[in-house]
């Protein structure tokens, strides 16, 4: 989206100006300051439904200046080392782990091969959360095919700068989780989910559910790693005790390699839903 181009002065041009006004006990005050150059302003209580809208528009924005029209989702865990770092991983298990690294950049750089050949790189861009571990692994994964890739962060306490190969005008920061999961999924075409934590089983989740109940179109849902899976959910279970029914095990698939999940994105057939609309698209 280009600027609109009209014979009203310009908002930018305004702040400019406003920064050099005389300085005076009415200029100092922040009530006199722009509305909307003053931060202070902006976080407000009131001003929350105006925060979640900025945080809402901006970066679908950008990510249509960049003509992303599709993308491959990948989720999983920020403690998964890289293979080279696997003796300093906390658990034996973490070690074990490591091998996910190199599958999720495998795998992103596989897609993001197939996005450039196919659709000079608009269609299927790998969206990650932009911090370490998985999440590292597919952004590094598009960066080795040469291809733009998405990163997803957040703020928190303890967290560190994105990903170093993430695309700088695609790096997104939010304040709240809830407008951050809807960018995840309102272009996605696929979601992929590695070995995680607490963050990973909240957005794995959130997305099946929003299958499953018809708010969201049915995209290939793969999880890598089914030993790792079927050890830390009982996904019999939940069916046999009948708060799912059998057809929601059919909502994913589990996958063990790269190539294995490409070929499955190549001959996924579209099942028939509960909704029709736009693939790959949320509730608006």
């Amino acid at each position: 989206m280009t600027d609109a181009r009209h014979p009203l002065r310009h908002s930018g041009e305004d702040r400019t100006t406003a920064r050099t006004v005389p300085d005076t006990p009415q200029t100092r005050n922040p009530a006199y300051r722009l509305a909307f150059a003053d931060e202070e302003f902006l976080c407000r209580e009131d001003l929350r439904p105006v925060r979640l809208q900025l945080e809402l528009m901006k970066p679908e924005l950008l990510m249509d200046e960049a003509q992303i029209t599709s993308t491959v989702v990948l989720f999983g865990g920020a403690r998964i080392p890289r293979p080279e770092n696997k003796a300093t991983a906390r658990t034996d298990t973490l070690r074990d782990l490591t091998a996910q690294y190199d599958e999720a950049r495998r795998f992103a750089r596989l897609v993001t091969e197939r996005s450039i050949a196919t659709s000079a790189g608009r269609e299927n861009v790998i969206v990650t959360g932009g911090g370490p571990g998985v999440m590292e692994a597919g952004n590094r994964g598009a960066h080795d095919a040469g291809g733009r890739s998405i990163g997803l962060n957040i703020v928190l306490p303890h967290e560190q700068a994105p990903n170093e190969f993430v695309t700088p005008d695609l790096s997104f920061n939010f304040h709240y989780f809830a407008i951050r999961k809807m960018h995840f999924l309102m272009r996605a075409s696929a979601i992929c989910v590695f070995p995680g934590g607490f963050g990973t089983l909240d957005e794995m989740f959130e997305a099946l559910t929003l299958i499953q109940t018809g708010r969201m179109e049915r995209v290939p849902f793969l999880l890598f790693g089914e030993k790792f899976w079927r050890s830390i959910i009982n996904w019999d279970a939940l069916q046999e005790a009948g708060t799912i029914g059998a057809d929601d095990l059919d909502l994913f698939r589990f996958v063990e390699t790269a190539e294995e999940a490409l070929a499955h994105l190549e001959n996924w057939h579209h099942p028939r839903t509960r909704r029709q609309e736009i693939p790959g698209r949320v509730e608006g």
